[in-house]
């Protein structure tokens, strides 16, 4: 083989790698950008289902430019309480929305994070630090046992998502045009 197609071979081959691994990144860099409930289950202690979860937020460069420019972001917990049925959809029988907001002063570079329905505010000096302050649920109270039928069959369910309409009114447009501010879990089920 000459010496001139083999190079030209060399040259294709390395193309294909580069290309390769720069469609690698893509994908890697799209699916970085998301919320993951990674667990969640509930304990029943006098008479009190408490909800345990974990979830992890991944934000996207825009809402992190944001974050870090004074935006606040507000993260929604959706919880519900689903009676099953066997021959038509299930029926939710409760639900719950706890919501976070999370923001950043630049001035003391400090991450804030406040539980809106507490009240509770957490300062921390780093945001992978505030992020699993947030994506720990522990021993919350979710449902009393005595609001649910004895003979019936139900599933917890989670779902955390970033509240576009919390957003200030010009960003918020582009946020609901742009894929990068939809961050949204899937619904997390288990059986009560």
């Amino acid at each position: 083989m000459p010496a001139g197609a083999l190079m030209q071979i060399r040259l294709r081959a390395r193309l294909l790698v580069l290309l390769a691994l720069l469609v690698l990144l893509r994908v890697t860099d799209v699916q970085a950008a998301g919320f993951d409930v990674i667990e969640a289950s509930t304990r029943l202690g006098d008479g009190v289902y408490r909800l345990n979860a974990q979830i992890e937020y991944s934000f996207s460069e825009p809402a992190l430019d944001a974050l870090q420019n004074g935006v606040p972001l507000t993260i929604e917990l959706l919880m519900e309480v689903r009676r099953r049925r066997s021959w038509v959809w299930d029926e939710t029988v409760y639900s719950l929305v706890q919501r976070f907001r999370l923001e950043y002063h630049a001035l003391s570079r400090q991450y804030l994070v406040h539980n809106l329905n507490s009240g509770e505010r957490r300062n921390f000096s780093t945001r992978p630090a505030a992020l699993r302050f947030m994506g720990r649920i522990h021993e919350f109270p979710l449902l009393d046992r005595s609001l649910l039928a004895p003979d019936r069959r139900y599933e917890g369910a989670l779902r955390a998502q970033l509240a576009l309409d919390t957003l200030p009114t010009p960003l918020r447009l582009f946020a609901y045009l742009s894929e990068d501010w939809q961050l949204t879990s899937e619904w997390y089920t288990w059986p009560l």
